[in-house]
């Protein structure tokens, strides 16, 4: 998997990809019409993140390469790629249970906070890419 050096894009199959994990200097595309929303990427080798109509949909420290994102009233589905481990953040529905499934191995359960934060760790360091999946329990 390459980087989106478009930043945004909207695939065929109605998933989005983004993100630029070997730029140097921060970058940012606003006002990317999406399936009914706006969409707001900033990203650079230190952080990309995603914001739906004004709200955090995904963070990661340090940047990434994100493919094949697809959010469902059951969750988030996505394949992620970075030369380093990071920490990924995802806006869901507040005070929720979910089912975490990093490359395939459960993650376990875990509960967003009442901001529906949720955050967890990737190994990405030689990983190349890593398929992330969440449901709603």
């Amino acid at each position: 998997m390459a980087v989106v050096k478009e930043l945004l894009r909207a695939e065929a199959d109605g998933t989005v990809s983004f993100g630029d994990y070997t730029l140097a200097a921060k970058s940012k595309l606003e006002d990317f019409q999406h399936a009914g929303d706006l969409l707001k990427v900033k990203t650079f080798h230190e952080i990309t993140r995603l914001e739906k109509n004004g709200m955090v949909l995904y963070e990661s420290v340090p940047g990434t390469s994100v493919t094949d994102f697809s959010e469902t009233a059951d969750g988030i589905t996505f394949t992620v790629e970075g030369p380093e481990d990071a920490q990924i953040t995802l806006g869901l529905a507040e005070d929720t249970e979910y089912e975490v499934y990093v490359g395939g191995q459960d993650a376990g359960h875990m509960k967003t906070n009442l901001g529906g934060k949720l955050s967890f760790s990737v190994e990405l360091a030689g990983a190349g890419e890593v398929k992330v999946e969440i449901k709603k329990a």
